[in-house]
């Protein structure tokens, strides 16, 4: 099939249209989302922190980092892969047919955790699930042993443009990420990789950074659009919240510069009500996180998303309300 998509977009293209009026631009993305993809399907995705804590990294927005002392967090070690994907069964029967997991980790190490972490991928691929991990950073051997085992996607998140990376994070270079992604890509692993928006960046930041994704070829595959969840100990915890209505742009001008790709609704959704969801479905988005935590921070919880989900669905209430024509 004939590639059609744009790998050449200017910030200054991106950020016009994030800017434009609201329904103009909910009704473009909306044209592309239908062009591309299903607009009643939205994916279920579940997401599990196997290793939790203790990460050397300086990510302000994180309460994982081990520089943030005042945050109140439970450290964990890795988890059993036994217990890993026994969980993901569970998630599977609730509905999610793509399991996640995280390790507060820098970069992976070869040994007896990063064996374990290979027996959690083959063990999700085994229950007929697409199976995600974002561990850090990563070598080319071992993007092909994560590969060996079956692994989907791996994510790694920009977070934020280069421009104002340094302001977020500085145990860690943009050009860290960017060669991580590079290696993944290499192995033939799906990308997925996004960002953070509401940490103090410009929308020309936010536009920047759809940029460095929409530049790859291919597209990521999957796009996390993340609000920020401020955490008290962290340095952004006196970030105000952002306005739902920006996480409806974000998701908007995603789904038009990267039109293949899956735009995952993520970290920030427990604060949006039920229509503000809809409204970024309607936007591009066609995938969220199900389950009751996001790594450490809180997420819409599970009956809240079926009430969402059943929303979607066909309104049955006046058909079984007609009188039945003989």
């Amino acid at each position: 099939m004939l590639d059609t998509k744009k790998y050449d977009w200017t910030v200054d293209q991106i950020a016009e249209i994030h800017n434009l009026p609201l329904l103009e631009l909910i009704g473009r993305a909306n044209t592309v989302h239908r062009l591309h993809h299903d607009p009643n399907h939205v994916q279920r995705a579940s997401l599990l922190s196997i290793k939790t804590g203790g990460c050397p990294e300086n990510c302000a927005y994180c309460p994982q980092s081990a520089h943030h002392k005042e945050v109140e967090l439970t450290r964990d070690r890795l988890m059993d892969p036994e217990k890993v994907v026994g969980m993901a069964a569970r998630a599977r029967n609730a509905g999610a047919d793509r399991f996640c997991m995280g390790a507060a980790w820098r970069q992976v190490r070869d040994g007896a955790e990063f064996d374990a972490v290979l027996q959690m991928v083959r063990g999700v691929r085994e229950l007929g699930m697409e199976a995600c991990v974002t561990l850090g950073m990563l070598k080319p051997h071992q993007a092909q042993r994560l590969a060996e085992a079956g692994l989907t996607a791996y994510n790694h998140n920009l977070d934020t443009s280069p421009e104002f990376y340094g302001k977020i994070i500085t145990t860690r270079t943009y050009a860290d990420r960017l060669d991580t992604l590079a290696t993944v890509r290499a192995y033939g692993i799906e990308l997925c990789c996004g960002g953070i928006i509401g940490m103090g960046e410009t929308v020309r930041d936010r536009a920047s950074m759809l940029q460095v994704l929409a530049q790859m070829q291919p597209h990521p595959e999957s796009v996390p659009i993340n609000a920020l969840v401020p955490v008290a100990g962290t340095p952004l915890q006196d970030r105000p919240r952002i306005d739902p209505l920006e996480l409806v742009r974000m998701v908007a001008t995603t789904r038009i510069v990267m039109p293949g790709t899956t735009v995952r609704l993520s970290a920030g959704r427990a604060s949006l009500n039920r229509e503000a969801q809809i409204l970024c479905l309607v936007a591009g988005a066609n995938s969220i996180f199900y389950g009751d935590t996001l790594l450490t921070t809180p997420n819409a919880g599970i009956g809240d998303d079926a009430e969402l989900l059943n929303a979607l669905t066909a309104h049955e209430s006046e058909k079984s309300s007609r009188p039945q024509v003989a």
